[in-house]
Formats: C-alpha cells, structure tokens, sequence
C-alpha cells in the first residue's frame, strides 16, 4: 500500500465531478489526488507521516480559480487608504487626514474604493474638495472601478496635468471653465503620471503600458517587487484560491513568479497575459509568443493577450450602440476601430494564443464579437475559447453569438448596481430603463449554451470567492418584470472551479476534485448546501491546499 501525503476526511465534499459528485474523504499523493471516496475506503491510505484534515463535516470543495484579478496591483494596493462605505465631504476629510498623519513618508497619499457619489448624489468630488482636505501633499483617490482618479491640485500640479494634456481617445484629463483642470482624471493614460510620482510604476506596468521596466530596478527594488506579489498570492491564499488568471501583464511579473516558485514560494498557479496597448503594432505580438513558449507550466504560464475595448459605464467611457440615457449626445469611444480590432484579433488569434478583452458597453462587446468572427473567418474554426471580460450590457442580436462563436463570457458577480453594497446610481440611470435586461446579463447568456466563468477583478471588488457566490445567488432585478439573473450555489461554485479550468483548457487537470487530477481545495468551515445564502459570507476558508502542499491554515 502507498501511503497518502495528505488525506482530508469527515467532510462533506462536492467534487465538482458529474460521475462522482459527492464523497466523505480524499487522499493526496506527490501534489495529485490519489483516491476520492468514502471514509472507509480512504482510512487504509493513511500511515504514519500522512497529514490528516478533519474537515467536520464541513464543505470540501476544488480550489477557487479566480478568472480576471490584478494582482500585482492589488497587493500594492493592500496598504493604501481603503475608502469603501466612507459618505459625505466631512468623513472623507477626517478619515484623509487621519491616513495622512500615519503615512508621512509617502509620495502621494492614495485612496482606493473612492465612490462616483462619495460627497452626494449631486456633487461631483474635484481638486477643491481635496485641497480643503490636504493641500500640501498629493493626494489621488480612485473610484471602485479603477477607471477614474480624482486628484488635488498638488497632485495635478506635480504631474504637469493642470493645464491639461492631449491624450489617446477614450482618456481623459476632465477640465473645468477656468481652463485648469478640476481633478478628474478618466482611463489609465490620465492617471498614470500621477501613479509615476508615487514610485509604484513596476507594480502597474502591466496594466498601463504592458511594456518592461525601463531601467531594471536595483536589488532592492527587485526584492520588494516580490515582496508585494508574495503578500498578493498569501492574500489569494487566504481566501481559497488555487489558481488566478491576471488580466494585466508583462515578463516582469513572470519573472517574478517564476523566481518566488523557484524559491519554493508559490502560493497559487498564475496565468499571466501580454497586455496589447496602444501604440504598440501586431509586430509587438511577438512578445507575446514568446511569453507564451518561455512560459508554459502548471504553475506559472502565459499563453493570453489582454485587450481594452472601452472604460466604464459610471465615468461615461464604455462604448455603447445607443446614446447614454442621462447624455442623449454621447456614446463612448471604442480605443480600436472595428477594422483594427478585427486585424489585431485574426494576428493574435493566428499565434494560437487565447485573447480576453475588456468590453463593457454593447458596442464595445459587438465589435470584440465582430472581431471573433472575423479571425475564425480568416484563420479557420479552432477550438480557441476567447474571452469577452465584463460584458455589463449586450444586445439581443448579440447575445446567441457567445456560444455560435465558442466566447466565453467573463463576469463579476460583484459587479452588478445593487450587489455587496454597491449603490445603483449613477450607473442605472447611465444605462437607461430600455437596457436594464440585457445589463449583467449572465443568466440569459449562459442559457444560451455559452461558457460563463466568474471572477472579482480585484482590487476592484472584493477577491473573495465566496462573497462572489453570494452575490451570484442573492442577485435581484432592479424592477419587475426583468429576468432573474441570479444561480443556484452549485451553478455559482461551477463558476469559480469548473468553468476557469476549462477557459485556461486545464478541465482535465483542475477545476473539479478527481483521481489524478491536480490537489488544489480548499478546506471550509461550514457547509454551504446547509447555510442559507444571506450567511454564506459566515463561511471562511480553514485549509486551502495547492499541488498538495499547505497554502493557508486558518
């Protein structure tokens, strides 16, 4: 008999596995698992250095594959002023002054989770507000989203984006009557000069130009790189996560990854993509291949090209088919025309790599369909699982085209107005009542037959998975007579294991717990087929184990 390294029994394990969905024990052997089964029938692969789980009867489940996060970014960001729930001018200003008492050293004082509405429904949050708060020191709050940065006159001033700039389309330095900016900084080309003065460029280079730190950063700043994704992958850890899809990238995280998994270190498997911006040309994509060959393991790999089509409802930067119901003039702005969408995914798609592209109006969403379509015209129909991520409002005309064209849809439970916390203005009223149906529209698309995988996109929403399935299962419609887009919790917890195994094409190897597949679970502390779903955030993880090995023990 070959003893286990590992056995976790007395639980109550949903196995994700159609043709063995429930069982009591299971047992783990050299990073794999050995024997999924009844207590009885595991107990004999015990022996004398197996590690024994005693789950009490509580949940087992696959480890969570989380689909769309930034990590790098959002361990970074771990340690900035954290604004979610903070309401009305006078609380913003204690709670900025109080951080900024214990932050003296830090080039810009940051603010995450900073709300469209923070001051009121009415008022808009400006350079004034802030230099009332603190006018000697740059100070930067981001909205949720990540897609808006409000910053004071410091800040602005330092950044050379006071008097404004001439920027890419779809970016934009919002500028007031006076001819000077008012603070508000809109997509990733507006903010990044702020970011630079902070000194935390290397940390959002994947996400703001894709490109490689320009001069290599010093032994120092190279051990606090990995410092800051180590504290990112133990805080994925703790909350049950085995693998994550990045969704922004460069071969400096790679490196980074692929030094902590050399140390021993690595606390999750990560999917790490090239991220296509602007002005780069389909030559560039190279690189991407390249990533793609260096990079190829269980545990760290690559193999994915990030794209933004358009920005966000709330900030009026999605791309939408129709005018925005509260600006009858306006739509958005795609950043690629139809033509150079269509070229760039046929190149991309050409390379056999996977592309995941960031759509949030409908129109941004057909284009990226449009494109889809176009590479599977010219390259030939091919088993290549491209990604729409986001995807908050579609067509009816576009919404069969999911499953025809073999897209997997990438959504965020967290996401919808109304769901953790979140309020449902501005966005509602941005979207307009005659959108409301196709809005976050999971259920409908999953109907269909397509693949909907699901994600947080920390740090803009909560990393945790469980919060996510939740969300999923609570979700409500905003009136009557909308469809109900909420899951089930096992359709939900399909969605954070099964589906982001198949979208990385690793189903026959995680996603579900199964004799021979990978030992990725998480271990919880209570059973969630007997918590109703209003307590399901009572539910924490108490082991998460990857390849086998101890990740997180609460």
């Amino acid at each position: 008999m070959t003893f286990a390294d590992l056995i976790v029994t007395n639980a109550r394990i949903l196995t994700m596995d159609e043709g063995n969905p429930r069982a009591e024990a299971l047992a783990v052997k050299d990073g794999e698992i050995a024997a999924v089964g009844k207590a009885g029938e595991i107990e004999p692969m015990r022996g004398p250095d197996t590690r024994v789980i005693d789950a009490g009867g509580a949940s087992v489940l696959p480890g969570f594959i989380e689909s769309h996060i930034h990590l790098f970014m959002g361990a970074a960001e771990l340690v900035h002023l954290q604004l979610f729930g903070v309401k009305g001018f006078e609380r913003l200003r204690e709670t900025v002054q109080a951080y900024a008492a214990t932050r003296p050293n830090d080039r810009v004082l940051f603010g995450q989770g900073a709300d469209y509405t923070i001051l009121s429904e009415n008022e808009t949050l400006t350079r004034h507000h802030l230099d009332r708060i603190v006018a000697d020191r740059p100070v930067a709050l981001v909205a949720p989203d990540h897609h808006t940065m409000w910053a004071n006159t410091k800040a602005l001033e330092m950044a050379e984006l006071l008097r404004g700039r001439k920027l890419n389309p779809g970016n934009e330095i919002v500028m007031g009557a006076d001819g000077l900016a008012t603070g508000e900084l809109r997509e990733s080309e507006a903010m990044t000069p702020v970011v630079r003065l902070a000194g935390e460029s290397r940390v959002r280079l994947g996400i703001q130009t894709g490109g490689e730190p320009v001069t290599p950063p010093s032994k120092e700043g190279w051990e606090a790189d990995k410092e800051i994704m180590r504290r990112g992958l133990a805080y994925a850890a703790e909350h049950g996560i085995t693998s994550f899809h990045n969704m922004d990238g460069n071969f400096y995280q790679l490196e980074i990854l692929a030094e902590i998994e050399k140390e021993g270190g690595l606390l999750c498997r990560a999917q790490i993509p090239f991220h296509f911006k602007k002005p780069m040309t389909l030559a560039d994509l190279e690189k991407a291949s390249r990533m793609a060959e260096r990079y190829d393991g269980e545990w760290v790999s690559s193999g994915m090209v990030k794209v933004f089509m358009d920005g966000v409802i709330d900030s009026g930067t999605a791309h939408m088919v129709e005018s925005y119901a509260d600006r009858p003039d306006w739509r958005g702005e795609p950043y690629f025309s139809d033509a150079e969408f269509a070229e760039l995914a046929t190149e991309i798609d050409r390379r056999g790599l996977q592309i995941a592209v960031h759509a949030i109006g409908d129109a941004a969403v057909r284009t990226v369909l449009d494109g889809y379509e176009a590479a599977r015209e010219t390259n030939g129909t091919r088993d290549s699982r491209h990604r729409i991520e986001h995807i908050e409002v579609t067509t009816k005309e576009d919404v069969p085209r999911f499953a025809e064209l073999g897209v997997i849809a990438s959504m965020q439970p967290p996401h919808p107005p109304g769901s953790m916390g979140l309020p449902l203005e501005p966005t509602l009223s941005k979207i307009g009542r005659e959108r409301w149906h196709l809005s976050y529209a999971w259920r409908t698309i999953r109907n269909t037959g397509a693949h909907v995988v699901f994600a947080s996109d920390w740090p803009v929403s909560p990393v945790d998975p469980i919060a996510g399935i939740q969300a999923a299962m609570l979700r409500k419609p905003w009136a009557e007579g909308l469809p109900d887009h909420s899951f089930s919790l096992h359709e939900a917890i399909a969605g954070y294991t099964v589906e982001g195994a198949y979208t990385q094409f690793m189903e026959h190897r995680k996603g579900k717990l199964k004799t021979g597949y990978l030992a990725d679970i998480v271990v919880l502390s209570g059973d969630m087929e007997a918590t109703a779903a209003e307590d399901l955030h009572d539910i924490r993880p108490v082991f998460t184990i990857c390849g086998g090995r101890v990740t997180y023990a609460r």
